[in-house]
């Protein structure tokens, strides 16, 4: 049945995966070295250094400032960029409704009257007028400041950016 010559290359395939999986062993051993054989004394260090909140420096006070500063600093250009995120949803055309209401004139206009656009609800039961102020908890974390809201954005982390898009939005329509 078997010939000299299959038992041959079986016994060989076997001997040629021993020796790939042996030079596998000794490239990692070299590479990524666990123990202390062949290496001093044992004892290895990690290449950095992760730090914990256990720290013994001083704790860096984050200063909180006021967003009527930094709206009163706004830029609308950059706020233009900025609402780059928020197009896919809201146009700035009056009465141009997408999958959210149209944001022309929305600084200082009463909440939930766009025209043409059917609201959730739940943004007239936290504020009454976008006010700046309102917009800039809103931006931050709608889902958190209108629970129940149907807006799907996350929100702008950055009070600059916050103030920004107010300020460009402000301009358009005011």
């Amino acid at each position: 049945m078997f010939d000299t010559m299959t038992l041959t290359k079986i016994v060989g395939g076997f001997c040629g995966a021993l020796l790939v999986y042996l030079l596998g062993n000794w490239a990692g051993e070299i590479l990524y070295h666990t123990g202390p054989a062949g290496h001093g004394d044992g004892e290895h260090t990690a290449g950095y250094v992760i730090e914990t909140a256990g720290s013994e420096g001083p704790a860096e006070v984050v200063e909180e400032i006021s967003f009527g500063e930094v709206f009163a600093a706004a830029d609308a250009g950059k706020g233009e960029r900025v609402f780059n995120k928020c197009k896919a949803c809201h146009k700035v055309e009056d009465g141009a409704n997408g999958t959210g209401p149209h944001l022309f004139g929305v600084v200082n206009r009463p909440v939930g009257t766009a025209a043409g656009y059917g609201y959730s609800g739940a943004l007239s039961e936290v504020a009454e007028v976008w006010t700046p102020e309102t917009l800039n908890e809103f931006l931050e974390n709608p889902k958190g400041y209108a629970p129940g809201t149907s807006m799907g954005f996350s929100g702008l982390g950055k009070i600059e950016d916050r103030a920004n898009v107010i300020a460009y939005l402000d301009s358009i329509g005011g």
